[in-house]
């Protein structure tokens, strides 16, 4: 058997005679020191701003961060760091989460809690603070003041090569080595993960130290007995204390679905009858994520940094990037300071919101968990076939990770994916590592493969340019396995498609008024005759209707230059059209369609069996383009109640 730390014994699987290896020939460590040398060279050799298209996501706060801690040794935004900013990107930091600092004031009286406390602002206008979690960028500063900007995508190879490292250490423990090798790289290499090493902002971070703990925690349930001190460490009490420490660091970090994922080790320690020790990794958990906010506090006068006085999103102008730009004069106010649970309308609304989004939550085209992390289906479909050899602990990990999938639906029923239409399902992303704690004994390559071979059909495309793909989430789910996938229409708003500004909220008629959002390029935008579908194509277009009133019926009216026909699917409401050359014709469907923030959403697909040129059949014509036919909408409304 491998020990965790000691690469000079290796297992040939199960109960194996053991074979003496140098540390080099290790196959785990090194493919891990393989992927972080020529990681590394790549994150410290691109132009990562040119590469990386700019900003995206939220990226802007965590860049400032950790550009203030690496070289002002502050978490503060001032002057200086606009400044920065405008040199390494040519421009502002669009996005960028910042808030007022604070003062407090405590009165004590009768009434409950007896101690309150009073803000106001902290009257330095000279300086705002950070409306994000500073932790990830703290980790990452010291690689930002080695390697600057290349530093952030430098931290996330480092932490995605340890994390290969470590898993092969956990999978090795009852697998042959090279099955737990291949497996691992299945595990990681076919799902979204290494998408977000080109996120220059806390995922991976997230990923890897969710992953780190529960390696300290487990490891110890399936590894051999230790050679080395430090293997003797990894078995110990000490070790669970250093986890719940990392975990602590993740919950203050991004306080949900994290504070779920404390239950396993603890339960598990109280199922041995080490009572205490439970509670300790527990409340030690706990204690890291208060003293963090406690720290938060010390910096900018507010424990929450997502409340506060004042915070807001900003972008388009920023403060203090010239005089006369003041805070109160820029952004839009989103401050969280409690937990509020996005309100559904009854009971009945909400359990059938939660049904579909548990749908969606499993294969929804632009957030599901089968595309996005297939090799954990297939985890847990191994799991299941082998559940004789699972230990409690194991039904426990696989308590929390359903639960944290409910509680997010439940929780953020409009925006579990992590809004701005991220990459796959990026709140749920630093639950996925859980799913490899369990993975049972391998005996062979067969899961690897099935891993790899399922997992690359959806995300093999995305991971061939990973900056392109993290720039326009939308361009993926356009092709391909992902067009047989059902679009979430649950968070129309939330879609990657809301990141092409040319395609998405189109408006569209007058009565009613309508929004279309054009999910591929197989379909124009509204010109005239109408939205010229392409030829032998099929396009998929949202068509919202800002209104609690749902639509009673849609006409769709198609004409074109050939003879063709023309299929609409509306909600699983068909129709189709018979059409001669230059002789409209129209077809009226009862579409079927989905309630979400009191609007409904239909997903139209129309497919088209022919297509022609006009530039080749038209005289005159300087139009290239393959075309199907033109549709035009008539929506009608229900009758108000």
């Amino acid at each position: 058997m491998i020990d965790p730390m000691n690469p000079t014994s290796a297992s040939t699987g199960g109960d194996g005679p053991r074979v003496a290896l140098s540390s080099m020939r290790d196959p785990g460590l090194l493919v891990a020191l393989a992927l972080l040398w020529v990681g590394s060279a790549v994150a410290l050799s691109i132009d990562v701003p040119r590469t990386g298209f700019g900003i995206k996501g939220d990226e802007a706060t965590y860049v400032a961060m950790a550009l203030s801690v690496a070289y002002d040794g502050d978490l503060v935004y001032e002057r200086g760091d606009i400044e920065r900013f405008f040199e390494i990107y040519g421009g502002g930091p669009e996005g960028i989460y910042l808030k007022i600092g604070a003062r407090s004031s405590y009165d004590v009286d009768g009434t409950f809690p007896f101690i309150h406390r009073e803000t106001y602002p902290d009257g330095r206008d000279g300086r705002l603070y950070f409306g994000k979690a500073y932790m990830s960028s703290l980790f990452a500063a010291p690689f930002v003041w080695v390697a600057g900007l290349n530093g952030l995508l430098w931290f996330n190879v480092v932490l995605l090569s340890a994390v290969v490292f470590g898993a092969y250490r956990f999978v090795a423990a009852r697998s042959p080595g090279h099955v737990a090798l291949v497996f691992v790289l299945a595990f990681l290499g076919a799902s979204i993960v290494p998408l977000y090493v080109v996120w220059l902002q806390s995922e991976i971070f997230h990923f890897a130290f969710v992953f780190f703990a529960y390696l300290l925690w487990f490891y110890k349930d399936v590894a051999p007995a230790p050679t080395t001190w430090f293997g003797r460490w990894l078995r110990s009490p000490g070790s669970d204390l250093v986890a719940a420490v990392i975990l602590g660091l993740v919950i203050f970090s991004k306080p949900w679905p994290h504070p779920l994922f404390i239950a396993p080790p603890v339960l598990h320690l109280w199922r041995q009858r080490r009572f205490r020790h439970g509670i300790a990794v527990g409340f030690l958990a706990a204690g890291v994520s208060v003293a963090a906010l406690g720290l938060n506090a010390l910096i900018s006068g507010e424990f929450i940094y997502q409340g506060g006085l004042d915070r807001k999103y900003v972008g388009g102008e920023f403060p203090f990037e010239a005089p006369g730009v003041e805070f109160d004069d820029v952004g839009t106010t989103m401050t969280t300071d409690s937990i509020v649970v996005e309100a559904t309308e009854g009971p009945v609304a909400f359990l059938t919101l939660l049904f579909h989004n548990l749908r969606y939550f499993l294969v929804g085209r632009h957030f599901g968990f089968i595309p996005f992390f297939f090799p954990g289906v297939v985890v847990l479909l191994l799991f299941l076939r082998g559940r004789a050899e699972a230990q409690l602990w194991h039904w426990l990990i696989l308590a929390t990770v359903v639960l944290a999938a409910v509680t997010l639906a439940v929780y953020m029923p409009f925006t579990w994916s992590g809004g701005g239409g991220p990459n796959g399902n990026r709140y749920y992303l630093s639950a996925y590592p859980l799913f490899l704690f369990l993975t049972p004994t391998l005996r062979g390559h067969g899961p690897a493969i099935a891993a790899w071979l399922g997992g690359s059909l959806f995300t093999a495309q995305m991971l061939l340019n990973p900056f392109v793909t993290a720039n326009q989430p939308y361009l993926a789910p356009m092709h391909g396995l992902f067009r047989l996938l059902p679009v979430e229409l649950t968070m129309v708003r939330d879609l990657p498609i809301m990141l092409d500004p040319r395609r998405s909220r189109v408006i569209y008629g007058e009565d009613p008024v309508l929004e279309l959002y054009f999910l591929d390029e197989n379909a124009s935008l509204p010109e005239s005759p109408g939205i010229w579908v392409a030829g032998e194509r099929r396009t998929d277009i949202i068509v919202r209707h800002t209104n609690p009133r749902p639509l009673e019926t849609i006409t769709v009216t198609a004409r074109s230059g050939i003879a063709t026909e023309v299929a609409i699917d509306i909600g699983g409401r068909d129709g189709r059209i018979t059409l001669e050359p230059d002789v409209p014709g129209s077809v009226t469907i009862r579409p079927r369609g989905i309630y979400s923030r009191r609007s409904w959403a239909y997903l139209m697909q129309v497919t088209t069996s022919a297509g022609f040129v006009p530039r080749l059949v038209e005289a005159g014509s300087d139009d290239e383009r393959y075309l199907g036919a033109a549709i035009s909408l008539t929506a009608v409304p229900t009758q108000a109640q």
